[in-house]
């Protein structure tokens, strides 16, 4: 800490946390965490692996498939520095303008993924409602524009939040309550006016909701087509075609949601909890994400394994 003049004492460093009371175990607890990554790490990239290499996989789809895998290994490598540093060295300290710069980017591909699961939500829809026009409509240059604007977006959306953090004043308050830094934590340490961050990280989280609205009301509308096909086993390979997407869906926001329910509902909550639910949100969705594709999706799995064979 450092003495900025005689009003107050600006906070340099900044104390995450890793599991509030099993201190002494964290070696270990290191070991399942490292897998995780590993495990999201090697299938994310064999998903964009295999989807560069195969011709047969060059659709719509597929495509955006590239992109969640892209907005998952996003999450991993900018989580991984601080939580390893916790786990395997005891390091919990994390400069001010490093902790600013890791919650934007994970605020920042949280943003894009919940835009990539929108943009899929209106793949299936358009796929099973007008089959024959859908190749036409989603052109390989119409899916590079639509990445590119959910990325810009993503960034526009999540721009302002380390430079509002950067503009309030930290007089003593350092300890943070997760393995990471986010908007929302970092914002309560400050002791000056924090009403912008408070309505901005507010807009942030309704853009999220937003977003899942929109998904729901996109499977509403499958749902409505599906059931006015005639046979029934027309129904279930249509219905078939959006479990991969299902559950992305659930696995990405069901920790979303939770977290923000504890942090709002219940305050007073165990501070392990909290953080094996924050910990969830960044380390289940990259990792269970590849692997929900290559069994749920016959093309994936058939190519992956015809690679495997291979070497």
């Amino acid at each position: 800490m450092s003495i900025i003049n005689i009003s107050y004492v600006e906070i340099t460093t900044f104390f995450l946390v890793g599991m509030p009371g099993l201190e002494y175990a964290h070696i270990w607890i290191s070991i399942p965490i490292g897998s995780m990554y590993l495990s999201a790490i090697l299938g994310n990239c064999t998903i964009l692996f295999v989807i560069k290499t195969e011709p047969s996989l060059h659709g719509p789809m597929y495509y955006f498939l590239s992109m969640l895998a892209m907005s998952d290994m996003g999450l991993s490598f900018f989580s991984l520095p601080t939580m390893g540093r916790i786990f395997l060295f005891d390091a919990p300290e994390i400069s001010a303008n490093a902790c600013f710069a890791q919650e934007f980017f994970i605020h920042g591909f949280t943003a894009a993924e919940s835009s990539v699961l929108l943009i899929m939500s209106f793949d299936r829809f358009l796929a099973i409602h007008s089959p024959l026009r859908y190749s036409s409509i989603l052109t390989p240059v119409r899916v590079a524009k639509i990445g590119i604007v959910l990325f810009l977006k993503s960034i526009l959306l999540v721009l302002p939040f380390p430079f509002t953090l950067r503009s309030l004043k930290y007089c003593s308050k350092s300890q943070l309550s997760h393995s990471y830094c986010l908007h929302q934590d970092v914002m309560k340490l400050a002791c000056s006016d924090n009403r912008i961050d408070v309505i901005y990280g507010f807009f942030g989280a309704l853009c999220l909701m937003v977003d899942f609205m929109l998904i729901a009301v996109s499977y509403i509308l499958i749902l409505k087509i599906v059931l006015g096909i005639a046979f029934q086993k027309e129904q279930l390979k249509a219905l078939n075609t959006c479990v991969s997407h299902i559950c992305a869906v659930i696995i990405f926001y069901l920790p979303i949601i939770n977290l923000a329910i504890v942090h709002r509902f219940a305050r007073h909550a165990s501070p392990l909890f909290n953080v094996l639910m924050a910990n969830v949100l960044l380390l289940v969705p990259p990792m269970m994400n590849p692997i929900v594709y290559c069994v749920q999706t016959r093309q994936i799995r058939v190519r992956v394994l015809a690679k495997l064979c291979q070497k």
